[in-house]
């Protein structure tokens, strides 16, 4: 006589989502991100192209220098009096100069990353993983803002290696130790990863790839100039209110000095921080409560 063996009863599952933690739905998104060779080819081609940035500045830099000291007193004052002190102190900025690239790139990673879930309706399998939704969405925008931060603050430090013998040619080499350097180098990675939140957001609310990266280019790019350049002339509150844009504070940021009137780097982070935190705060608010 045998005895029958009766199966094991699958542990039921949980389907308000409580058996997840957010450190496994972090490490889902990671690897949704990391998995995938195109990103992985543009983060890879973005590190370049910013490092090559930042040594084309640094050439500009030192040719700059040597056309400065052949010149004649006359055309010297026609340049406006620029000075090897004030070339030593542009030549700090050598290092972040590769952002205005980076971030181009990033905001429209940012966009597609989450963009394209909902164009593909995959976002829907991550929302019944993930019922609760704002974790998933949480987890995409830290994951996202980590590999910008390391890859800005990665490309400038690496930048700062390659200017050096470049610069040293004109005697405007620099050290890692002289004020606002290290900074610089920081905030760099701190940009693009506030960049990469704020775009993120734009998609998340817009749910659309095209639309999302036109809206992120033309919030970071075309909005700034068309202020700046065009009508800052109409009242005298919309240049003090320019200030305020995400990209021109942003830039300030990486400031190594200020002027009277300027937003202080701190000031120009805080600025920052504040559009990602309410475009964040707005797209986490509008998916958990409309369909997807």
């Amino acid at each position: 006589m045998s005895s029958q063996t009766l199966p094991t009863p699958a542990p039921a599952r949980r389907r308000d989502g409580s058996g997840l933690t957010f450190g496994r739905v972090l490490r889902s998104e990671w690897i949704k991100v990391t998995t995938v060779p195109s990103t992985v080819i543009l983060l890879i081609i973005t590190l370049v192209v910013m490092v090559g940035l930042s040594a084309l500045y640094a050439w500009q830099m030192a040719v700059s220098v040597g056309f400065i000291a052949d010149a004649s007193p006359e055309m010297q004052a026609q340049m406006g009096g620029v000075t090897m002190e004030d070339m030593r102190e542009d030549a700090k900025l050598a290092p972040a100069s590769g952002y205005i690239f980076g971030q181009l790139l990033i905001a429209s990673l940012a966009v597609v990353l989450i963009a394209s879930e909902w164009g593909t309706g995959m976002i829907r399998s991550t929302m019944v993983a993930v019922p609760k939704r704002i974790p998933a969405l949480l987890a995409k925008n830290l994951v996202i803002a980590v590999v910008a931060f390391v890859l800005g603050a990665g490309a400038a430090l690496v930048s700062y290696f390659i200017a050096q013998p470049i610069l040293a040619a004109e005697d405007l080499e620099f050290a890692l130790s002289d004020e606002g350097v290290w900074r610089s180098i920081l905030n760099t990675g701190t940009y693009l990863a506030l960049i990469a939140v704020i775009s993120m957001a734009i998609g998340t609310l817009l749910r659309n790839t095209a639309g999302g990266v036109v809206t992120a280019i033309g919030l970071f790019f075309v909005v700034p100039v068309i202020v700046v350049n065009l009508i800052q002339g109409l009242a005298d509150w919309i240049p003090d209110a320019a200030r305020f844009l995400p990209t021109n504070a942003g830039d300030m940021m990486l400031a190594l000095s200020t002027t009277e009137g300027q937003l202080t780097p701190l000031e120009g982070g805080l600025v920052m921080a504040a559009w990602a935190v309410v475009l964040l705060l707005a797209s986490l608010l509008v998916t958990k409560r409309r369909d997807v």
